[in-house]
């Protein structure tokens, strides 16, 4: 059975309409799109609402939610990328499947609040603390999957491939043991995986992702790739300085150099932070046509250092935006943090805006489209075939009071507080109403007992 929405305005077609009415099939999918049309009967009426196209999160691991605020007290030793790892590992050795799910579950409810439409989960955490696979391999992914379907959220399910802890080729260890895989372990895995990803919802997608060159080599990377059946590939890469000066001792090149010398990478890759880029990697990397992942909270909380935003995007380089650690979940936060970043380095205002056009809505634009191909996900537009993610803008808040079409972003992203998304749909499926999730209760009572057993 078909429904309709009808926005006092939308995005469409890169213009702000009037009076727009979008019909969603029983798919989920955009049936048809238009404009100037006053409500019919049975419409479900959005006033003094703004619709617009709910943006995919490109990189999420969702475990890492339970640890947020938790690991901001400063050690012995000046703290790093590298001791918040250390105690990751520490604290992913506790967490059981079932933990998992309901930690999964919470993050993604947030998302959606947030406005993202779908998630990309980059999965790692495969196997027992000891290391050894459950009976069922993928039982962690069947319970993402089922996390998904509790919240709602599209997913682009990305099981990761670990096989080393690392460039020296030791043995993981610790935390690690969660992880890893060798190729046949990860062939068995993905097929699991899309096993458990065909139970879930039509939106359900599954790619491949080898973790990083610090933990997979080159053959991992070509196994990876002769198993990903045409889906997204997500990778890890020059996140951290520490990465670069490893990755070039080991091999004698600067990771995304290795890379695009020696893997075929193409659009259908994201690759996960490039914050450390030279110019020929940067223009590499263009010329390759992948999506750039970029999650501007969490690389600022983890001190990662700052991805050349500003020379990328006035090549036309494709990018979008993700939670990665979930230390905060805020789609409006990723972008304000993106966009300031660059006027700190640049010492400049607007960096990221087209000439004469707004801040707020060439982000938006942009991480739109970026995150609809990470995701491999026909989203990111109000267009007849695209899935249905929506959000509505509350036009009746007061930091967008008196704001006109881009205004609102610029609004959202860079003035707003408190809650501003109203309404939310995944796939067709309303899961937001008046700023709150519709199983928000449940999922966050389950979370807080999980939160309980993990500290204890």
């Amino acid at each position: 059975m078909n429904t309709a929405l009808h926005a006092d305005w939308a995005l469409v077609n890169d213009r702000w309409e009037h009076h727009v009415r979008v019909v969603i099939d029983a798919s989920g999918r955009i049936a048809s799109v238009d404009h100037g049309l006053p409500a019919q009967p049975g419409d479900q009426c959005l006033r003094d609402r703004a619709l617009l196209p709910a943006p995919g999160n490109l990189h999420s691991h969702a475990f890492q939610r339970a640890m947020a605020g938790r690991t901001e007290r400063r050690g012995a030793t000046t703290d790093s990328f590298w001791t918040w790892r250390d105690q990751m590992y520490r604290f992913v050795e506790r967490m059981t499947p079932d933990q998992l799910q309901a930690v999964a579950a919470l993050a993604y409810v947030e998302m959606l609040e947030a406005g993202y439409g779908a998630v990309a989960e980059f999965h790692y955490l495969h196997h027992a603390a000891d290391g050894r696979p459950y009976t069922d391999i993928a039982e962690t992914s069947t319970h993402i999957v089922a996390a998904a379907q509790a919240a709602g959220i599209g997913l682009t399910h990305l099981p990761v491939l670990y096989q080393r802890g690392g460039l020296d080729g030791r043995p993981p260890t610790g935390g690690q043991r969660r992880f890893a895989c060798d190729a046949d372990q990860y062939a068995a895995l993905l097929s699991a995986a899309r096993r458990a990803a065909a139970q879930g919802r039509p939106d359900t997608l599954v790619g491949v992702a080898p973790h990083s060159l610090r933990a997979v080599d080159a053959t991992g990377l070509q196994a990876a790739l002769a198993l990903a059946g045409g889906g997204p590939v997500h990778l890890h890469i020059a996140e951290q300085s520490g990465e670069v000066e490893q990755v070039l001792a080991a091999t004698g090149q600067r990771p995304v150099q290795w890379l695009l010398d020696h893997m075929a990478v193409d659009a259908g890759w994201c690759l996960i932070h490039a914050t450390h880029l030279d110019d020929d990697e940067l223009r590499g990397v263009l010329r390759s046509g992948a999506t750039v992942g970029l999650a501007p909270i969490t690389e600022a909380n983890l001190g990662d250092g700052l991805f050349r935003a500003a020379d990328y995007r006035a090549q036309g380089g494709r990018f979008g935006v993700g939670t990665d650690s979930n230390v905060r979940i805020a789609l409006a936060e990723e972008l304000l943090t993106l966009e300031y970043g660059q006027r700190l380095a640049q010492q400049r205002r607007t960096v990221l805006a087209q000439a004469n056009g707004s801040n707020g809505r060439a982000l938006f634009d942009a991480v739109c489209a970026g995150g609809a191909a990470a995701l491999g996900r026909a989203s990111g537009r109000i267009a007849a075939g695209c899935w249905a993610d929506l959000l509505t803008l509350d036009l009746n808040h007061v930091d967008l009071a008196q704001s006109t079409d881009d205004g609102w972003l610029d609004a959202w992203v860079f003035a707003a507080s408190g809650t501003v998304v109203s309404e939310l749909w995944s796939a067709g499926r309303q899961r937001v109403c008046a700023g709150r999730h519709v199983d928000r209760d449940v999922i966050e009572r389950r979370y807080r007992q999980v939160l309980r057993e993990l500290t204890i």
